[in-house]
């Protein structure tokens, strides 16, 4: 299923949120298309897939943080990764607007790094952005971790526990929420876990 079609999916109000986003994640530095067949991360660089930061005089690859608390090697995340979640979550990709599962979800509960299993956001703080990824107003205190790109165009957020790609944040686009801020988020790069039934 092509982008366009997507985009024409959604409501018209939401299409030029989407379209901006859209744009963002078609940008080299934000979207990535899945791997070549049994490519490691070296070999996937070095043919353009994953992270990397365009400079005049050189290309520099930043997918693999080392700063973050938990650290695993590109065969241990494999290990534990679907290939999808990998390609997001560790090569920096994102999904098609409006295929995630959590677009349009709005369940109590808390959302997880699908990675490591780090507590991310409070569904109280979800919100329907209408442009076809999950939207949240804030993160749990010291969960995400934000990196302007070198362009200085995007702010990218990241699972502080572990580096996880999740997306990007964007500041004063008029939604009527607290922080004036839109967390924009691959859904397969969180995992819900729903409030305990109350006792009856």
């Amino acid at each position: 299923m092509g982008a366009p079609h997507l985009l024409r999916n959604l409501h018209p109000s939401a299409a030029p949120c989407a379209i901006k986003c859209f744009q963002h994640a078609l940008h080299r530095s934000f979207y990535t298309p899945p791997p070549l067949p049994g490519a490691g991360l070296r070999t996937a660089f070095r043919f353009g897939y994953g992270r990397v930061l365009h400079h005049p005089s050189r290309r520099v690859t930043v997918a693999m943080a080392s700063s973050f608390p938990v650290k695993k090697s590109e065969e241990e995340w494999r290990a534990v990764l679907s290939p999808e979640q990998f390609r997001i979550l560790r090569l920096k990709g994102t999904e098609y607007p409006g295929t995630g599962e959590y677009d349009k979800f709005f369940e109590k509960g808390v959302y997880e790094c699908a990675g490591c299993g780090t507590p991310l956001y409070e569904s109280t703080t979800k919100f329907n952005s209408g442009c076809g990824w999950p939207a949240f107003f804030k993160g749990l205190p010291g969960a995400i971790r934000r990196t302007p790109d070198l362009d200085g165009r995007r702010t990218e957020i990241t699972c502080a526990a572990c580096g996880g790609h999740l997306g990007h944040v964007f500041k004063g686009e008029g939604f009527p929420v607290p922080t004036n801020e839109r967390h924009c988020v691959n859904s397969i790069s969180l995992k819900f876990v729903a409030d305990p039934e109350p006792d009856s």
